[in-house]
């Protein structure tokens, strides 16, 4: 007699849908731990609700795309990292400084050395935890008597010698001013008295770790005034949107001064019957401004470090996420900061401004063909010295026409 044959299948189909079942309730529970253990972790920010006045302006008029900054040559590639800012003296050579901590001079298209700002290690200008050991220069000028005054972001403010490269602290970022410390040392001007001006961007974010400055907009950042002849350091404003570049008008009756952070120019008076206050000369701007420098025709050159412009298919990254404090804890939570520099376009862009902040020029690299993240534009010697924060090499233009 045949007995008939077994039914296995169906038993094992259901011991087959048992197990996916199983499985998809274990990704479910592993990703709700995730989602749980993300919520629980502390944000490294405290974030602050930003709204822009509006959508960024149109790119007309004296914005009108060109391709300006295009007509320059690129210096120094992979010698010079990060050249932010300039200064010169009258024998035409130039100074800037570098993401390694180190000064240099540049003479006849020649880079020489001068000096290390902190200690000088082979792990200088690899990754930014070494900064605050190596050392940032930032604001660099020369003062009346030759002299580099060297606004170092983790160390303080510096006199260095152009030719022996001694230096000598003036005031260390440990001690700060009125009982605050400095986070992060930024912009740098001297008046012609020997005055020194400089911003500290912020009390509580260092210079490696700006982009959260920006993603929090806080405003934690001075405005400050060093008298070199008797060491006094003063706060002339307080509660700034990281405080950047300052430049002073043509007969040093105000300077301007770049709030970063939130894409803005204040001016501030230093003389006659508005002295010692603030107003607002430009806002709701095309990017976020650095530094600012006296061109050679009384306006204001100012360099863009990040663009405003909507996307195709998303508005402008920071815009999106400004008024959405939760959001930016999530990103910050879970995105390193390394990985933000690639939401940024490679935009170059350079705004020229009139006495009253009004923009009147401006220049383009829409593709970054030359350089983008624009930090610092220096007129000398019939030359234009575009600086950056991180760029490895020196964009230089023979002219802005």
């Amino acid at each position: 007699m045949q007995l008939p044959p077994r039914r296995t299948q169906p038993a094992r189909s259901h011991r087959s849908k048992l197990g996916v079942m199983i499985g998809r309730g274990a990704l479910c529970v592993v990703a709700a731990a995730v989602i749980v253990g993300v919520y629980l972790v502390p944000s490294p920010i405290d974030p602050k609700p930003f709204i822009f006045e509006g959508p960024p302006p149109a790119l007309e008029g004296p914005l009108a795309v060109n391709t300006r900054l295009q007509k320059g040559r690129r210096l120094f590639a992979g010698q010079l990292k990060g050249p932010e800012s300039f200064t010169a003296d009258d024998h035409g050579n130039v100074y800037t400084g570098t993401v390694d901590g180190k000064l240099w001079r540049i003479q006849q298209d020649e880079l020489h050395f001068i000096t290390q700002m902190g200690t000088n290690i082979p792990e200088c200008g690899t990754d930014t935890d070494y900064e605050p050991l190596c050392g940032r220069p930032h604001g660099v000028r020369l003062d009346r008597h030759g002299q580099l005054i060297v606004a170092d972001s983790y160390l303080g403010l510096f006199r260095v010698d152009p030719h022996s490269g001694e230096k000598t602290l003036l005031l260390s970022s440990r001690d700060g001013a009125d009982g605050i410390p400095f986070g992060f040392l930024n912009g740098l001007e001297i008046s012609r008295n020997g005055t020194v001006f400089f911003t500290d961007s912020s009390s509580r974010w260092g210079r490696r770790h700006v982009r959260y400055e920006v993603i929090e907009t806080n405003h934690l950042g001075r405005l400050l005034m060093y008298d070199p002849e008797t060491g006094h350091v003063k706060t002339l404003l307080d509660s700034l949107y990281m405080p950047n570049g300052i430049a002073f008008s043509p007969d040093e009756d105000f300077l301007l001064m770049a709030e970063t952070s939130i894409g803005r120019i204040l001016r501030y008076w230093l003389k006659g019957p508005k002295a010692g206050t603030k107003e607002v000369v430009l806002n709701n701007m095309p990017g976020y401004p650095d530094n600012i420098r006296a061109s050679d025709r009384d306006t204001f050159l100012v360099g863009i470090t990040t663009i405003r412009f909507p996307g195709r298919l998303f508005p402008p990254f920071l815009d999106l996420i400004g008024p959405y404090p939760a959001v930016k804890r999530f990103m910050t939570k879970v995105v390193p900061l390394s990985w933000y520099s690639v939401l940024l376009p490679k935009y170059g862009l350079v705004l020229e401004l009139g006495l009253d902040g009004e923009i009147v020029d401006s220049l383009h690299d829409p593709n970054g063909s030359l350089t983008w993240a624009i930090s610092d534009v220096f007129q000398h010697g019939g030359r234009v010295y575009l600086g950056s924060t991180d760029l490895p090499f020196l964009p230089v233009l023979e002219d802005l026409r």
